[in-house]
């Protein structure tokens, strides 16, 4: 590639891709201190060591120096200086501005994990200018499953499945996060009804001992993961009385998986990167072969979310396996200057028309505006050298580019 960056058609083109961002989490409108952003743009849940700031990370570079201009700043102001302006906008017009300079066209949100000052789809919609759905998560609808009703563990796969339906009449997907609750080397069979009742009982039964030892506890089950985005409010921390709540249980994460695939809309699968409360060594998405197997004659697809740094991994088995698919969101931001060399990674072995784009943005709308705006820089930048080495024709670059933005995850979950 030459010294003037991709061939200005290209960048041009990359640039105007109405995006689909297939699985990204609301916006958080709210004023926030240094810290409180800080906090907020790493996977860590640990607090930093005495001389280490958040911002000194390629995501905290990358905030600096594209999300300024859209505010109103220099490029690479400093940290302070970028969230005194933050202030002085508003935490309404910050998530406006940004949220709209991403470009998307559509976003399909992930409603399982909520906090405080999270915007709901329909604020969602008008702050970005762009259609909204829904993404049900599988283990959220299970832990209210378990609670509702008379709360019979014999009960508990009917009443999951009728809350299931009920909640997805009107998503375009479903997620599961196994690789949190356990890891992804599970058993790729369907579990037996028997085996559902059993850990339901034993899970059920915990619920119960959680409730009665906790100060004022009433016998009851304490209270589920948030329910759907309309209202955010704040999720049960998984150290509190009503954590115990959490699906943890093997068994009956497999059957969430498959209770999804029968569902019949996309299953998104956490795989890859995230914060320490998953061990990334079981969130390997290769763990999932078995999974891939079984379920292949089903052509439900399966979508393989974030993968870094298993990306190579998870390119292979969309390679072998019809109804997989990957993305690489949520690493984008982290990666920062870094995203050309994962962007081209995922495209060695995946055919293109297999990867989608995503942000996994979750909490402040820098996150969402980054991984748009990264994702097209990098793309342009991968793209634009296999033009410029003669590898690939223009016509071709740009063509795909609007695949990965835009079109396959219009064909795969169905869009307008």
């Amino acid at each position: 590639m030459g010294d003037d960056g991709p061939p200005a058609e290209l960048d041009a083109a990359v640039g105007a891709v109405a995006l689909v961002d297939h699985h990204v989490h609301p916006a958080l409108a709210a004023e926030l201190s240094l810290g409180e952003l800080e906090e907020l743009i790493t996977e860590s849940d640990r607090p930093a060591p005495p001389g280490v700031m958040r911002f000194d990370s390629q995501l905290g570079v990358a905030i600096r120096r594209w999300c300024a201009p859209v505010l109103g700043l220099a490029a690479s102001v400093p940290a302070q200086a970028y969230t005194d302006r933050r202030r002085e906008l508003g935490a309404a017009e910050v998530t406006r501005r940004l949220l709209r300079a991403a470009g998307a066209a559509h976003l399909l949100i992930d409603t399982g994990y909520l906090r405080a000052g999270m915007l709901g789809l329909a604020a969602m919609a008008e702050a970005s200018a762009a259609d909204v759905a829904e993404v049900v998560r599988l283990e959220s609808v299970a832990e209210q499953a378990i609670v509702a009703g008379d709360g019979s563990a014999a009960g508990f796969a009917d009443r999951f499945r009728a809350v299931l339906w009920e909640r997805t009449s009107s998503a375009r997907a479903v997620k599961s996060i196994a690789a949190y609750r356990f890891g992804l080397d599970l058993d790729p069979r369907p579990p037996a009804a028997a085996e559902v009742a059993g850990a339901a009982g034993g899970w059920r039964r915990q619920i119960d001992a959680a409730s009665q030892a906790a100060p004022g506890g009433t016998g009851g089950a304490g209270s589920a993961d948030p329910a759907p985005s309309t209202s955010p409010a704040p999720p049960t921390s998984p150290t509190s009385p009503g954590g115990s709540v959490r699906v943890t249980d093997p068994v009956l994460l497999r059957f969430l998986l498959w209770a999804g695939v029968d569902r019949g809309l996309p299953v998104q699968i956490h795989t890859g990167f995230g914060d320490p409360d998953l061990d990334l060594r079981r969130a390997d998405p290769l763990l999932l072969r078995g999974f891939c197997e079984l379920t292949q004659e089903r052509a439900v697809p399966l979508m393989l979310l974030h993968c870094y740094p298993y990306h190579r991994q998870a390119g292979y088995l969309a390679h072998a396996y019809p109804h997989v698919y990957l993305d690489v969101g949520l690493a984008i931001n982290h990666v920062g200057a870094r995203a050309a060399a994962v962007v081209g990674e995922s495209l060695e072995l995946a055919p293109f028309g297999k990867v989608l784009f995503s942000s996994d943005a979750f909490g402040p709308p820098e996150l969402h505006y980054l991984g748009a705006l990264l994702w097209r820089r990098a793309t342009a930048e991968v793209l634009g050298g296999w033009v410029d080495s003669g590898d690939w024709a223009l016509a071709d670059a740009i063509r795909v580019a609007g695949m990965i933005g835009a079109q396959n995850a219009r064909r795969v979950y169905r869009l307008p």
